[in-house]
C-alpha cells in the first residue's frame, strides 16, 4: 500500500487478536513514531509496551484506580477496566514528556507525542496489523500513572490497542466531505 491510500485509508479496528506484533514489527512501528514533527527535536514521548501476563496486571491496576475514583463502581464497571487491556495482545501506552522549553510550549510536545502515536497506529496498519486509541479515565488518573512510574511532568496521551485484525471487523469508511474541513482566509 503507498503512503497515501495508508493515510487516506487508516482506521481504528477494535477487535483484534494474536498474534501481536513482534520485536522486529514493534521495533519499525517505533521508528514510525520518531519521525513525529518535534520542533527542538526534544523526543517528549517514550512508550511502555504491556503484554502477556503484563495485561492482566494493568487490568488489575485498571480496577484499583476505579475503586478509588467510585468507591461505588458496579460489577461492570470492574469486570470492563480488569478486561480492557486483554482487548489485544500488545497495549502500548503513549507517554507525553513534558518540558518547560524556551521555544516549544508544553502544548506542541503534547501534540508532537500524538502525532507519534498516530505514526505508530500507521505503521501497525501497513505491516498487516489492526489497532484502536483509547483513552478515558485512566489514561488522567493519579493511580494508574503511579502504577506505570510515570514521572511528574509526563501524562498518558494514548493507549494503542495492537494486534491481528478479526476477519469482518473492518467497517466501511465514512465518506469526508473535504469542503466542509477548509475555509480560506481573505
Amino acid at each position: 500500500m503507498d503512503a497515501l491510500s495508508l493515510l487516506q485509508q487508516r482506521q481504528s479496528l477494535s477487535k483484534l487478536s494474536e498474534p501481536g506484533p513482534d520485536a522486529s514489527a514493534l521495533e519499525q512501528m517505533l521508528r514510525a513514531a520518531a519521525r513525529a514533527p518535534d520542533h527542538a527535536h526534544l523526543q517528549p514521548w517514550r512508550f511502555i509496551a504491556i503484554e502477556g501476563d503484563g495485561r492482566r496486571r494493568l487490568g488489575a491496576l485498571f480496577v484499583e484506580a476505579l475503586r478509588k475514583r467510585k468507591a461505588d463502581a458496579s460489577d461492570d464497571e470492574i469486570r470492563k477496566n480488569e478486561t480492557a487491556p486483554l482487548r489485544a495482545p500488545l497495549v502500548l501506552a503513549v507517554i507525553a514528556r513534558l518540558r518547560d522549553h524556551a521555544k516549544v510550549p508544553r502544548v506542541e510536545q503534547l501534540l508532537s507525542a500524538g502525532c507519534a502515536a498516530h505514526g505508530i497506529l500507521l505503521a501497525a496498519q501497513a505491516l498487516g496489523f489492526g489497532a484502536i486509541w483509547r483513552t478515558g479515565d485512566n489514561s488522567y488518573d493519579a493511580t494508574v500513572k503511579a502504577g506505570l512510574g510515570l514521572a511528574a511532568d509526563e501524562e498518558i496521551v494514548a493507549w494503542l490497542y495492537i494486534g491481528t485484525p478479526v476477519p469482518g471487523a473492518a467497517k466501511a469508511l465514512p465518506e469526508t466531505n473535504i469542503a466542509d474541513l477548509l475555509s480560506r482566509w481573505r
